[in-house]
């Protein structure tokens, strides 16, 4: 499925306001949103991991696409005031990593998206059909 978007519910930012944490997502979805990006997915993984509170996961169709997207992610972010903490994997481009602390956003090729499959890793999988194979 194509640009869907799975949200969940999402936590607080570490100033302790709901609504910067609000914000912050919306600036990372609409990012990944005017970018076409490929099947995004927020997942709240509070309690999960000590790393972060939530992740975004969207794939772009090529290693500028995914840069693009990554780009316009840092750029929507700052905007609303959040400096990202760091950027991993710009120059491949196949993976690439915007950590912005509460918050971490995974911009992939979808065959790279498909061996780390993060999704499933985070406890979010799409159904397999009887020959083994993910569906939707």
């Amino acid at each position: 499925m194509r640009n869907r978007i799975v949200e969940v519910s999402i936590s607080t930012m570490q100033d302790g306001s709901e609504e910067a944490s609000r914000r912050l997502q919306d600036s990372v979805l609409e990012a990944l949103e005017d970018m076409k990006a490929i099947d995004p997915v927020s997942l709240n993984v509070r309690g999960r991991t000590g790393i972060t509170d939530f992740m975004f996961i969207a794939s772009g169709n090529s290693n500028r696409h995914v840069k693009a997207i990554a780009d316009r992610v840092v750029e929507n972010v700052r905007r609303a005031g959040v400096r990202p903490l760091g950027v991993e994997g710009e120059q491949a481009a196949e993976w690439i990593l915007v950590d912005l602390g509460d918050a971490v956003v995974h911009v992939m090729l979808p065959r790279v998206r498909e061996l780390y499959r993060l999704e499933r890793i985070w406890g979010l999988d799409a159904p397999e059909d009887a020959d083994g194979q993910q569906t939707g």
